[in-house]
Parts: structure tokens; C-alpha cells; sequence
């Protein structure tokens, strides 16, 4: 919680409030997951902690992320809307860190862009070293818990200015991450969990992870032979149908003063307002 970089770590409590962390941790980052963290919580009294004062106090990421990893086209619903075939392979982009912001935050609309779309994402928080695993339970032991992520995508400059997708997914503000990081111990089946997304009270997205082509286990160990990912590092699984892209035309791409919200299953909600660069 607390204005852009500088705020104080928080944990919610069973009662639904905030309690202060800034005794335990300074910080939320690979590095304090890395040295067991998230053990050291399990053991803090709770009901010691001090309840935090959350009335118009911004809440930020709930993590500061190391790499963002990105699969795209992993639900068959949304390769199919976007007319492309189904891949066999994860297909993988990286999206800067620079773009994650707290769950609320505004989305600024990039300067020249009228394609920028939407997409709600499951987070996967990765907990430990993957290098080179070799099973689906090797892969989930290593995650340390998931969150949700909007994607954010601009598609001119994702698909028609030439290059990777990367010049689309790495504007300022795409990447709203949080509220909360849900720890994996919570989440005993991250492929039965429901995502949802409304532009202005519309319903544009309702899916659920248990149609990903590429399950959270196989890509975490997929990307682990191409890569090591870290404690701290964030994956973005994919977005069901529903996207702005996938539209009739004209599409409803994002405009000034529209808002966005978004939910998952067990995760919290979003909520966005866009504005211009």
C-alpha cells in the first residue's frame, strides 16, 4: 500500500482487513522469496500484526516482479476469435517489469494508439529456481502463488508495425497486477478457476483456466528449458476469448475515460480507468 514506489508490504487477514508487514519484511521481491519468505509468514501471529487503516490509500503490485513472462494464444476460444491455428508449442514473449502497477492504477492510452485491447490473465509468482525440470510436479513446487494480471495490448503495434510483439505489450501502465498474491497452498487447482472482464459494465470476458491449451505446471516447466526463471519472476498465461481484437468490426478498442474490471476466482478484482499519455 502507499503512493509508486514506496509502498509498505501488507497481508489480509481472514476478517478481510489489512495488516501491516513492514515489521517482518521491507520488502516483496524474488529476494525475500528466495530466502524462504513466505515460510517466515507462515509462522508470523496474525492477530499481532497491526491492522492498517485502508480507507483511499492506494494498493499497489503485491510483488516487484523480476522478468514477466508471456504466453500468448494458449485458450482455444481466443486463438479461434483471432483466426490463428492453435499452437503446438507455448508461444512465448517477455513483456518489460517496468509496466506492472498496482491493481487500480490508471492505464495511460499510448500516444497515436487506436487498437489498444484488454486481456485478463491468471499470474503465476514463481518461488524458487527453475532450471530444466523434468515434471508437472517439479513445476508446481516451484510456484509460489498466482495473482491476476490485465495484459494489456496494443494491436497496431503489436501486429502491424513489424518485429515481436513486445513493442505492443510494453507500453507504460499495461501490465495492472494484484490486488493480492494468493499463496499456491491456497489455490489447490489453479485449472479450475474462473476469469471475467467488463469495459463499462459490459461483460467481455468470462472463461475459465481449465481451457488453457498449456496447463500452469506444463509452462513453467516448458519455459524452464529455455530459461531459468527466478524467485520473483511473473508468468502471464494467456486470456480467454473476449478480446477487443476478436470483435466484429468495428472492434471496441479501449478509449479515454473508459473503465475496466476484472476478477478471478479466489484472486480479487480489478478495476481501471484509462486515461491519455
Amino acid at each position: 500500500m502507499g503512493v509508486p514506489g514506496r509502498e509498505s508490504p501488507a497481508l489480509l487477514d481472514e476478517a478481510g482487513r489489512l495488516r501491516d508487514l513492514s515489521g517482518v519484511t521491507g520488502e516483496l521481491d524474488g529476494a525475500f522469496l528466495a530466502a524462504g519468505g513466505l515460510a517466515r509468514l507462515a509462522a508470523v501471529a496474525v492477530d499481532e500484526l497491526p491492522v492498517l487503516d485502508a480507507a483511499d490509500v492506494r494498493v499497489g503490485p503485491p510483488l516487484r516482479p523480476g522478468k514477466i513472462v508471456c504466453i500468448g494464444l494458449n485458450y482455444r476460444d481466443h486463438a479461434a476469435e483471432t483466426g490463428a491455428p492453435l499452437p503446438a508449442e507455448p508461444v512465448v514473449f517477455l513483456k518489460a517489469p517496468d509496466t506492472v502497477g498496482g491493481p487500480d492504477d490508471t492505464v495511460l492510452l499510448p500516444r497515436g494508439s487506436t487498437k489498444t485491447d484488454w486481456e485478463v490473465e491468471l499470474a503465476v509468482v514463481i518461488g524458487r529456481r527453475a532450471r530444466y525440470l523434468n515434471s508437472a510436479e517439479e513445476a508446481l513446487g516451484c510456484v509460489a502463488g498466482y495473482a491476476i494480471s490485465n495484459d494489456l495490448s496494443e494491436r497496431e503495434f503489436q501486429l502491424e508495425r513489424g518485429g515481436q510483439w513486445d513493442k505492443g505489450k510494453s507500453c507504460e501502465t499495461f501490465n495492472p497486477f494484484g490486488p493480492w498474491l494468493v499463496t499456491a497452498d491456497e489455490i489447490p487447482d489453479p485449472q479450475n478457476l474462473g476469469l471475467r472482464l467488463w469495459v463499462n459494465g459490459v461483460p467481455r470476458q468470462d472463461g475459465s483456466t481449465k481451457d488453457m491449451l498449456f496447463p500452469v505446471a506444463e509452462i513453467v516447466r516448458y519455459l524452464s528449458q529455455f530459461m531459468v526463471l527466478y524467485p520473483g519472476d511473473v508468468i502471464n498465461t494467456g486470456t480467454p476469448a473476449g478480446v477487443a481484437l476478436g470483435a466484429p468490426d468495428p472492434k471496441p478498442y479501449l478509449a479515454v475515460g473508459d473503465v475496466i474490471e476484472l476478477e478471478i476466482d479466489g484472486l480479487g478484482r480489478q478495476r481501471q480507468v484509462v486515461a491519455p499519455a
